[in-house]
């Protein structure tokens, strides 16, 4: 029998965050509340849930502060998020992004699409099984059976989108890949959001990497590319 998800919704108001865990009830999900960012922090190093429902506007810690830690703890780095916040402009969402979040929802929302948002996150967690479980391409190495990305042997904490935005760069070999092709790699086909919104991600991915960022390439005009820097030999 498939395990139950556990989705933490952590949410100030209180009336929304009830909304939310009954209907997330509704669809199956052992749902888990949490009213400020200190609590939220608590609960998951308390029972790590399967995703998390994030408001960015929280009490004692900021929902912004709250995605930081649990992207820079290797627990919890690869836990989807999925940000809730009442701020309209695009330069927010991004901030959303960069800050680690997987998916952003504006309020007011629909159920229906929260609802879809959630599962299209858990499906994107269920990683299908491949014979080639290892990536290695100079310095950098990602291991899909372990589920982890290593720089020269040092273990990276990194999304679950940048895992696998990493994944689809190392996979093309070479290949330029267009940003709605890295978007349907990374997010899921059929996802709303801007081109930009990869170029935040392969930002946030190109920091944590270090010096071997320089291994993701930007073709202007159309997208990027995995390729060896021309100082290094191509150990790929």
């Amino acid at each position: 029998m498939a395990k139950t998800k556990s989705i933490l919704v952590v949410e100030d108001e209180a009336d929304l965050a009830n909304m939310l865990s009954y209907h997330l009830g509704r669809e199956g999900y052992d749902c888990r509340l949490a009213s400020d960012g200190r609590s939220a922090l608590a609960e998951v190093h308390r029972q790590l849930p399967d995703l998390i429902l994030l408001d960015r506007m929280l009490p004692h810690v900021s929902g912004d502060d709250v995605a930081m830690r649990l992207r820079s703890d290797p627990r919890s780095a690869r836990v989807p998020i999925l940000m809730l916040t009442a701020k309209a402009e695009d330069t927010d969402e991004l901030v959303g992004f960069a800050l680690g979040a997987d998916d952003y929802v504006r309020k007011p929302f629909s159920v229906k699409v929260l609802l879809a948002r959630v599962s299209a996150l858990l499906r994107r967690g269920e990683t299908p099984r491949e014979s080639a479980d290892v990536l290695a391409a100079g310095p950098i190495a990602l291991d899909r059976g372990r589920h982890e990305v290593t720089v020269a042997g040092r273990s990276l904490a990194v999304t679950a989108t940048e895992f696998r935005l990493l994944h689809a760069l190392m996979s093309g070999r070479g290949r330029v890949l267009n940003r709605g092709q890295l978007i349907d790699a990374a997010l899921g086909a059929g996802v709303a959001v801007t081109d930009r919104t990869i170029d935040v991600h392969v930002a946030a991915l190109r920091k944590k990497l270090g010096p071997a960022g320089r291994w993701i390439q930007t073709i202007r005009g159309v997208g990027y590319a995995f390729r060896a820097p021309e100082s290094e030999p191509d150990e790929a």
